[in-house]
């Protein structure tokens, strides 16, 4: 029985860490960052078109609103 006993400590024991380390690796943020940036950057190099018309319109959107906050009536 004490056999018994410790095969399903160890068994706890190894699904315990199995859990931690799944836990750990889904925290990783380092890791994620990365991840994405790998998606992103095969995503720019398989279209890199939706990449610049968004960032065209971000800029577009900066200077819209610099020009409004410069050129606005504020008295």
């Amino acid at each position: 029985m004490s056999d018994n006993t410790n095969d399903k400590i160890e068994q706890a024991r190894a699904e315990l860490e199995k859990t931690l380390d799944a836990i750990e690796d889904k925290f990783n943020v380092g890791k994620r960052v990365d991840e994405v940036a790998t998606r992103v950057r095969s995503s720019y190099e398989s279209n890199p078109l939706p990449w610049i018309i968004g960032a065209a319109a971000a800029a577009v959107s900066v200077v819209a609103v610099v020009a409004w906050a410069i050129l606005s009536d504020d008295d």
